[in-house]
């Protein structure tokens, strides 16, 4: 306790008591006296009361050191003092001191053992640090006798140990620095042999030695120079990574995406591919476009060079349209073809990955996400390039196709576009599923344009074709059919509609065989080879074998031309069709003797079953190769397909109306007697026009005709209806009608009024139209679904109406072939009021026969230059006997006296006129027959059936009527019913007037 007093008196320390004197006046003045502080302690106060006075204390009071208590107080006082009040403030304020003394004496005796408690850890403290100092006396002292004992020489040797050790360590690394400055040698090396992983991976195993000795202040520029070496990798990289876009190499893209994986930037990477694919396709197609236009242009003109892709296009002349157009399409098919490879390498090296996963499941384990998230992202890219980089082909295409005007191309030129672009859109169907709208759209408006200029050329064309025809049977062989043309090869049975001409060459050069069918572009071309090369090796001209020689092909040909001569009326009809081919060769052209024919009695003009071949000219085989020549084209661009089918339909509707105004228009000049060769043959009496009722132009055939004439005939052309004028848009779309050739007579009794010609423009035609029907299914297939009923239409109302034509045509030379005339003077020489039945025929019958009989060898000697069909011999026959029956009954209409003997007398001469009849021709029944037969009959009726007879025989004219109530006077009706039977027929009459 002693030292603790002594340490406390050595540091000033005092005791509280003490403490409390050494506080300053103002403190003093707060803190009271022992005595008073005794008085308060003796002094009984009631602590809330004491609470109340602190409380009642001025707020200012607290507020600080630097407060004035007694200038406060003094500054309080009022002007004029009152002692009373003073004193009572002065009351106040001690009784405040009072408190608050009273209130700190307490706290301090509170806190006194506190205090003391702390002295004494003070003390001790004190005592400690004393100790403290006397064990560092002795270390010192005890460290001086340690150094006077141990010698210099000895810490010296540790201390060289020491640095031997750390130049050891530094040498190594000094070694190591060394190794890596020689390493940017060893890097330019393995750029050059472009083994780009094994560049990065030596440049990242030198950056992370460098990060070992950064210490060294070298090593700095060492770590900058690696740098540099890198992001001249990553540049060579990507040039390496440009050059797959037109070539791709397995090995060379599998060492650059190695490398970018081992910079951890396949993601950059598969971006910078696909800006390098973009990137290709606008340098390749303009550096090949611009190579054309500038060996064209013959100069090196830089304005080119500095021309847009679009104005470049424009320059192209037509000459190199199609080469320029192949080397673009082979050159945009090889940046395709390594996209479409790229894409196969990423799908197998994810096969791989996937497989050897599989297989070890650590390794599955151990997959990253981001490994799985980078080729999840490649593939996804790769999938959207896909339709990206076939878009910006059709763009660059597009521009191609539109920057020159094609209206001026030839036909075949034409269709090698065609055949480019399809291919090049099959390229796009195959690449990424799509469907090349952009192509469609650019080559739609060019075929357009192009079919109507060419579709307007080729119908003048046809009109000069038509104008110089003179309807000579073209020779072809009688297995002929549309197939065996040029035009038609892109119908062969093996091949799809779907596919470009040029590839159904291919496939047609192999047989038809599948691996080509079944393969895909790609796949046929993905290590060399190009599908637009194709077109340019299968466009050698074909050769056609289809026109037959002169003459005979062989001995038995001939033979069965003699042979097998009897009537066709018991063959099938199939066998009887125009071109049915029956093992015997090509057309006949030698005569048969009349002798053989007068021996058959009775007219075969077909020259027997033997010669089938078809009936056509030169102009109806080119408007066939013009078919098959559209159906090409429509078959490569099928939106233009209605266009092309109806241009298709016009030139059917233009041969049909040239065949119908040359040949069918009752508005021939008669022939005049005074012509030598025509024999003085006049055409049959105006009255049989008037009466005969044949209805040779059907109601369907006069509204197409019309219809023809309305559409596509320029009337104005040719003088026609020089008061109108229709706009001249409307007049582009129409053509002049055709004037028949002067080379072609048809006013020659001799030549039975130009049969032959008729029956070849005729019969071309029906061939024509059942060409057309033959090839209704395709045209249908190739047809809109919206514009179907077009083609419907067409056929049913058009192609079907092209037989119909033969009624009229053939008319012409039934009218004029017999001289119906004459025969209508002899019968009216005939006296038929006689009064005994007789027995010998009249005169006008043997005439009337023999004409026939003329009429049927002139049949044959036509028919030995043209072959005429059953049909064509059967509608003459037809006219002919139709027109002489009428004429028999407008003979004996003109009969003013007539006994009964005397119409027993008609039916002899008919009866006479039937049976010599049916022995010149097969057609059966008759016609007409019934027609004469029923008018000498009803010279038998009485009053009652007479008149019911007149009301349902309206196919007699008036004439014949009322001259067959006229004759029965005074026999079996008498002059009232003949009044009223004259009535019935002028009610009859009435409503045609």
């Amino acid at each position: 306790m002693q030292k603790i007093k002594s340490l406390m008196a050595r540091q000033g320390l005092k005791s509280p008591q003490e403490s409390l004197a050494d506080l300053s006046p103002v403190e003093n003045l707060r803190i009271p006296s022992k005595e008073e502080l005794r008085e308060l302690r003796e002094q009984p106060i009631d602590p809330q009361a004491e609470q109340e006075i602190i409380d009642g204390i001025e707020e200012i009071y607290f507020s600080g050191d630097s407060f004035d208590m007694v200038q406060y107080e003094l500054e309080k006082l009022p002007p004029e003092l009152n002692l009373q009040e003073l004193e009572e403030h002065r009351d106040k304020l001690k009784r405040q001191q009072a408190a608050v003394s009273k209130k700190v004496a307490d706290l301090i005796l509170e806190k006194q053992p506190a205090y003391v408690k702390e002295l004494e850890r003070v003390t001790a403290l004190q005592t400690n640090l004393q100790l403290a100092a006397v064990i560092c006396t002795n270390a010192r002292r005890q460290l001086g006798v340690a150094k006077e004992g141990f010698t210099e020489a000895s810490l010296g040797l540790l201390a060289n140990q020491r640095r031997r050790h750390l130049l050891t360590g530094l040498l190594k690394s000094l070694r190591t620095i060394k190794t890596l400055q020689r390493t940017d040698v060893r890097l330019s090396e393995m750029l050059e042999e472009e083994d780009y992983p094994g560049a990065i991976q030596l440049c990242l195993e030198c950056q992370k030695a460098a990060s070992t000795f950064k210490h060294y202040s070298c090593i700095s520029e060492l770590n900058s120079k690696l740098q540099d070496t890198l992001e001249q990798i990553e540049e060579q990289l990507d040039v390496a990574l440009s050059k797959t876009c037109k070539h791709f190499d397995m090995s060379h893209y599998t060492k650059v995406q190695l490398a970018y994986t081992l910079l951890g930037k396949t993601q950059t990477a598969m971006d910078q591919l696909h800006m390098h694919f973009t990137q290709a396709i606008h340098n390749t197609v303009f550096q090949v476009v611009l190579g054309y236009v500038e060996l064209c242009a013959g100069n090196a003109d830089t304005k080119f060079q500095k021309m847009q892709y679009k104005d470049l296009c424009t320059h192209i002349t037509m000459d190199s349209y199609i080469p320029c157009l192949t080397d673009l399409c082979k050159a945009l098919w090889e940046v395709m073809l390594s996209y479409h490879r790229t894409m196969q390498w990423h799908e197998e090296r994810d096969r791989q990955e996937s497989s050897a996963a599989a297989d070890e499941a650590a390794v599955a384990a151990a997959q990253s996400d981001e490994s799985v998230v980078d080729r999840s992202y490649v593939k996804k890219k790769l999938e959207h390039g896909l339709t990206r980089i076939w878009q910006d082909v059709q763009l660059k295409v597009k521009a191609y196709i539109l920057g020159t005007d094609m209206s001026s191309f030839k036909y075949d030129d034409f269709i090698v576009v065609l055949d480019v672009i399809s291919r090049l859109m099959q390229v796009g169907e195959e690449f990424c599923g799509s469907k090349s709208e952009v192509l469609q759209e650019s080559i739609k408006r060019q075929s357009v344009n192009y079919f109507k200029h060419y579709h307007r050329a080729r119908l003048e064309e046809l009109r000069m074709f038509l104008e110089n025809e003179t309807w000579e049977l073209c020779p072809v062989k009688s297995n002929f059919h549309i197939s065996q043309l040029h035009e038609f090869k892109f119908m062969g049975q093996c091949r799809s509609p779907s596919v470009s001409p040029s590839r159904q060459a291919a496939a047609g050069s192999s047989s038809c065989g599948p691996p080509l069918d079944l393969l895909s572009l790609f796949e046929q071309y993905v290590q060399d080879g190009n599908p637009f090369e194709m077109h340019a090796e299968h466009r050698e001209e074909e050769t056609e074998d289809v026109l037959a020689s002169n003459g005979y092909e062989s001995d038995e040909l001939e033979k069965s031309v003699y042979q097998d001569y009897d009537s066709d009326s018991d063959v099938p009809e199939e066998l009887k069709q125009d071109y049915v081919d029956e093992q015997t060769g090509d057309v006949p052209l030698k005569s048969v003797s009349r002798e053989t024919i007068r021996s058959k009695s009775r007219s075969d003009y077909n020259l027997s079953k033997t010669n089938n071949a078809p009936i056509l000219t030169n102009t109806t085989l080119n408007v066939i190769r013009l078919v098959g020549k559209y159906m090409q084209m429509m078959s490569i661009l099928k939106p233009i397909a209605f266009d092309v089918i109806h241009c298709v339909s016009q030139l059917f509707d233009y041969y049909l109306y040239a065949v119908y105004t040359f040949f069918g228009r009752n508005d021939m000049p008669v022939p005049s007697p005074s012509l030598p060769g025509h024999g003085g043959r006049e055409a049959a009496p105006a009255c049989l026009y008037e009466s005969s009722g044949l209805g040779l132009i059907s109601s369907r055939l006069r509204t197409t005709l019309n219809r023809i004439q309305e559409n596509l005939i320029d009337t104005e052309a040719v003088g026609e209806n020089l008061g109108v004028h229709g706009p001249a848009e409307d007049r582009k779309e129409k053509v002049p009608s055709p004037h028949l050739s002067q080379m072609v007579v048809l006013t020659h009794s001799g030549t039975l009024f130009g049969l032959a010609q008729r029956v070849v423009a005729t019969e071309s035609l029906v061939f024509l139209a059942e060409q057309f029907e033959s090839l209704q299914s395709h045209l249908d297939a190739m047809m809109p679904a919206a514009k179907k009923p077009f083609l419907q239409q067409f056929y049913s109302q058009t192609v079907s109406t092209a037989s119909e034509l033969r009624k009229p045509i053939y008319w012409m030379v039934a009218a004029k072939a017999i001289d119906y005339e004459q025969m209508l003077l002899l019968m009216a020489g005939v006296k038929w009021d006689i009064r005994e039945i007789m027995s010998q025929h009249n005169v006008y019958v043997d005439v009337l026969l023999k004409e026939f009989e003329q009429f049927n060898q002139r049949l044959a000697d036509v028919s030995r230059h043209v072959r005429i069909p059953l049909a064509v011999s059967n509608v003459l026959w037809e006219h002919c006997i139709r027109l002489a029956n009428r004429t028999l009954v407008e003979g004996y209409a003109n009969v003013k006296k007539c006994s009964n003997e005397g119409r027993a007398l008609m039916q002899l001469d008919f009866q006479q006129f039937l049976m010599k009849l049916e022995k010149l021709t097969d057609l059966r029944p008759v016609p007409d027959k019934e027609f004469v037969e029923t008018y000498i009959k009803a010279y038998y009726l009485t009053e009652n059936d007479m008149e019911q007879f007149i009301k349902n025989h309206r196919e007699y004219s008036m004439k014949q009527l009322a001259n067959l109530v006229n004759v029965c006077l005074g026999s079996h009706i008498n002059k009232k019913a003949r009044q009223k039977l004259l009535a019935a027929i002028d009610d009859i009459d009435r409503p045609k007037r």
